[in-house]
């Protein structure tokens, strides 16, 4: 059994584990697109996030505040399970449906967070360690229109910053990551 959200997950998935994949220990100092972020910390957060939104698709409670290091022994590997692990959740059409307890907001809703975490934190972390990254079409379309409905609510709330403009040569992609506030052509130098 599948939903949208986990066929798009499955798609964010792989992309998002080649990312991690290619990263070495020594780049974990690096700064990333995520201001307060080195490599290591968003990497700690992707981490946090795959795991969190797994619990939120069962409507269970997320612990945003514990601060484990995960980035342990064979953590490329845990990573790839937990990614895993996150799209077998949303696939449950169960996973979808009413209000998330943690939130308040529609389970459809913090599908889509899920997705725009790992797609974005991919994104910020191919940026900042020299990687290609691309995101699918109808994922790029559902950053779109969750931008839409939550954007400004998420600015408010400090998820996003104001707006970026990208250039006018800029991928679909990063003009949705600009609507986030990140800088397309952001780099480490």
């Amino acid at each position: 059994m599948t939903t949208k959200t986990s066929e798009l997950l499955a798609d964010a998935a792989p992309r998002a584990v080649a990312v991690v994949r290619a990263i070495s220990d020594n780049q974990f100092d690096l700064p990333t697109p995520c201001a307060d972020y080195t490599v290591r910390d968003l990497l700690g957060h992707l981490f946090q996030v795959v795991v969190n939104f797994q619990a939120m698709a069962a409507r269970e409670s997320a612990d945003w505040a514990d601060k484990t290091d995960r980035l342990t022994d064979g953590w490329r590997d845990r990573f790839v399970a937990e990614t895993e692990r996150l799209v077998a959740a949303w696939a449950d059409p169960a996973a979808l449906e009413g209000v998330s307890p943690g939130m308040g907001l529609p389970q459809e809703t913090i599908g889509d967070m899920a997705l725009i975490d790992l797609t974005v934190h991919a994104w910020d972390l191919a940026r900042a360690t020299g990687q290609p990254y691309e995101a699918a079409s109808a994922v790029i379309a559902t950053l779109d229109a969750f931008m839409d409905r939550m954007g400004e609510m998420g600015q408010q709330q400090g998820a996003f910053a104001a707006p970026v403009t990208a250039p006018p040569n800029a991928t679909d992609l990063e003009r949705a990551v600009a609507r986030m506030g990140r800088d397309p052509n952001w780099s480490p130098n």
